[in-house]
């Protein structure tokens, strides 16, 4: 819309002037020249501006979107258990469903950027892995691998939260992953 309200203003200011006998006729080259330049930099501005808005939105890394579902306090009850690391196979997928064992509770209190919980109804982190959601899902893995890490480092849920919702999970190092964890 932005581009055809400007569009409408310049016919209109055309139109007007043209009304008043003022628009090229009999006016000198300086005049032309002058009018030449102001339309330039009308349509430079038009155009700059969006993108230099766009371009800070996207520095600042804001997001609009809201925060996905999520439990705010512990369980005041039993929490569902997670599956046996044993139905699967993958390596990776068994380790994630050993640390979601560990960290429920942490898991309970995190929202999961996957955005199952428009697609699956899920309320936390913690659902994807009382199912086979997050054996087939990356975010779920990495958020779930996130917790854990933060959870031994001595970090609140609340604190890993935010890592999560600043996409801090991203950067863990699945290399960590791919051999089968200790018991422990």
């Amino acid at each position: 819309m932005g581009g055809n309200f400007w569009a409408l203003d310049v016919e209109y200011l055309l139109r007007t002037l043209q009304k008043n006998g003022d628009v090229l006729h009999g006016v000198n080259m300086r005049g032309r020249i002058a009018y030449g330049i102001f339309l330039t930099a009308l349509a430079l501005g038009v155009a700059i501006v969006p993108q230099r808005a766009a371009s800070r939105q996207a520095q600042s890394g804001a997001s609009e979107e809201p925060v996905p579902a999520f439990h705010a306090a512990a369980p005041q009850g039993p929490l569902p258990a997670t599956l046996s690391p044993t139905v699967f196979t993958n390596v990776v997928v068994q380790n994630a469903y050993t640390v979601a064992a560990r960290v429920k509770k942490i898991l309970y209190q995190q929202p999961c950027y996957c955005h199952c919980d428009r697609s699956q109804g899920h309320g936390s982190l913690l659902d994807c892995f009382a199912g086979k959601h997050a054996s087939g899902c990356d975010v779920c893995i990495r958020e779930g691998f996130y917790a854990y890490e933060q959870a031994r480092k001595g970090k609140t849920a609340a604190q890993i939260r935010t890592g999560i919702e600043h996409d801090e999970w991203r950067q863990v190092d699945m290399t960590n992953y791919q051999a089968p964890l200790s018991a422990n």
